[in-house]
């Protein structure tokens, strides 16, 4: 049973973080509904670590060209401009969440897990995604991204420091309020959980040093490197032809069962 939670969290972490249905909701939520016992602080870092992976390994190149891209010499070579452009509005999008991570990380542990607050932020940014999905224009790609657009998206991001919102969810609607078209949206929010996560996952690295690498760390790490590489892939072949509509509907059915459960339980 221990191994099964272990792949349960597992795939809610590697699902939950790139797909607009919000990890720490499900993280919080699953042992909550069906009396999981408490893994441990170095299992939910190690699931972070996992999707960390998943987003490096299948980003690989374009993370290898952006990084090229700071330090060559080249001066007037457009994609070149455009790469170090990208990169430096996701590092100042990354700011603001990182920034409220730190400032509200007791809350995130402690206040932010009550069911009935998550239950209402996965309805409520589910209804948002479906305006931002259904008004946003979508006329332009992640080459046109602006100044003021990574930092309103960082904004946004800052915001999923409460369990239920979905830092990918708040990312990818706010993009598409700002008429980024969805492949773009997602994408930019893909490369946009790199630091932050990677962020997150050094400060609490001595907790798994100090706690050990178990069986169950090692399980649940594969399955969310695994489940959120296979996210990331899907999702943006699935917004090349489709709206966010499944997500929207997802969001607005697991809070109805969370509001039920908490009144009949």
């Amino acid at each position: 049973m221990e191994y099964i939670q272990d792949i349960v969290l597992g795939l809610a972490q590697g699902l939950g973080e790139f797909l607009p249905i919000s990890s720490s909701g499900h993280l919080v939520i699953l042992p909550w509904l069906f009396n999981f016992s408490d893994p441990g602080l170095a299992f939910d870092v190690a699931l972070h670590w996992g999707t960390l992976i998943a987003v490096v390994a299948y980003f690989w190149k374009d993370w290898i060209r952006l990084l090229k891209s700071l330090i060559s010499r080249e001066k007037n070579n457009n994609i070149i401009k455009k790469d170090r452009k990208l990169i430096g509005f996701i590092i100042i999008a990354s700011i603001p969440g990182a920034l409220f991570g730190y400032l509200l990380d007791s809350w995130a542990e402690t206040s932010f897990r009550a069911p009935l607050l998550i239950a209402s932020t996965l309805a409520v940014m589910g209804i948002l995604l479906a305006i931002a999905d259904r008004k946003g224009k979508g006329k332009r790609d992640i080459s046109e991204i602006t100044l003021a657009d990574s930092i309103i998206i960082g904004l946004s991001q800052a915001v999923a420091i409460i369990p239920g919102v979905s830092r990918s969810g708040a990312t990818i609607t706010t993009a598409l309020f700002r008429n980024i078209n969805r492949e773009s949206a997602a994408k930019f929010s893909f490369l946009l959980s790199a630091p932050i996560i990677l962020g997150a996952g050094l400060v609490k690295l001595p907790d798994i040093i100090s706690e050990g690498i178990s069986a169950s760390v090692i399980i649940g790490t594969l399955v969310a490197a695994i489940s959120g590489f296979l996210s990331i892939k899907y999702l943006l072949r699935f917004v090349q032809t489709r709206n966010y509509s499944p997500f929207v509907w997802y969001r607005l059915i697991f809070s109805a069962v969370i509001i039920i459960v908490y009144l009949f339980r």
